[in-house]
């Protein structure tokens, strides 16, 4: 099997310092910022912003949309946040699942607990992508229990989206790596090599194009496999 390079292609950038977290919508690309936690929607051809609302969330890391709420990824705060998206007025929070302390920082005296990255939104299920775990965890929103886990691969698992036959790809920000994973089991079915220095943070589809955004450059952009 050859290897598979994924080209970056930006198409535009944040109008915040941070973007760390994107979703896909006819309407246009919602983004979290993890700097001012601000939300953005940015037209797909022109990156023009046509909404933008303040939230109460914390460094947060991921963003969807899902059974008609906004639904982020409050890293900092250990929590994932349900809100209005026309408003942008927090719902509800919940505790983050896979919580704790990212291999890369163990043992550090001044390490701390943290939460989720990326979200996605299927069947009326909640999928988490949680670094400290490194697990992919499915909830049930309305109980807000988790009915299934799965491995994902690499260190630092970052974005999520969903990709053919029901599998979600999954990105490793630390590794350059996005991996098609069966979400019965984390078994990888597909990977892409991202080019340094391009880190992918927030994922996503549009489509049929896997989007990305890095939060140290502020490019968004698609990434084109020849």
């Amino acid at each position: 099997m050859p290897t598979k390079i994924a080209q970056a292609k930006p198409s535009f950038k944040s109008p915040h310092p941070h973007p760390n977290g994107i979703q896909a919508a006819p309407e246009g690309l919602w983004c979290i910022d993890q700097a001012n936690h601000k939300v953005t929607r940015q037209d797909w051809d022109t990156g023009a912003v046509n909404f933008e609302v303040q939230t109460d969330t914390v460094h947060s890391s991921g963003i969807t949309l899902g059974g008609g709420y906004l639904w982020i990824a409050s890293t900092y705060e250990v929590k994932i946040a349900k809100l209005d998206p026309t408003t942008g007025k927090t719902i509800a929070k919940y505790d983050s699942p896979g919580a704790g302390i990212v291999a890369w920082r163990q043992g550090a005296p001044d390490a701390g607990v943290t939460g989720a990255h990326g979200l996605e939104w299927k069947d009326g299920k909640l999928y988490v992508a949680s670094p400290p775990s490194q697990m992919v965890h499915v909830m049930d929103p309305e109980s807000w229990t988790e009915i299934h886990s799965f491995r994902a691969p690499g260190l630092r698992v970052h974005g999520l989206a969903w990709g053919r036959d029901g599998f979600l790809w999954a990105a490793d920000t630390s590794a350059g790596t996005v991996n098609l994973l069966d979400t019965a089991d984390g078994r990888v079915m597909d990977v892409l090599r991202i080019e340094a220095p391009v880190e992918v943070h927030g994922m996503t589809i549009h489509d049929g194009v896997l989007w990305y955004c890095d939060a140290e450059t502020c490019q968004i952009g698609q990434l084109i496999v020849e």
